[in-house]
């Protein structure tokens, strides 16, 4: 499995798990250190993508649509 549909198979478990609870939130790591954060809004199908820093500030993007978000993870975990 390629680490894109990796990626794609995590969120579709969020989008899954925050049909119970309204929100899900999942975080995305290289060797332990946190690279960015996901949440998943079930009320407004979208995503919100919080990148980290090394200076511990973050950004934060909007997403309507599962396979760009998947793009711009996986690019971050390439990076």
């Amino acid at each position: 499995m390629s680490q894109l549909s990796g990626i794609l198979t995590r969120l579709k478990s969020l989008q899954d798990q925050a049909k119970e609870t309204e929100t899900a939130q999942r975080f995305f790591e290289i060797d332990g250190v946190k690279i960015c954060q996901v949440t998943y809004y079930s009320k407004t199908d979208t995503f919100e993508l919080e990148v980290f820093n090394e200076k511990g500030k973050s950004s934060k993007y909007q997403f309507d649509n599962i396979d760009m978000i998947a793009i711009e993870i996986f690019d971050l975990l390439q990076a």
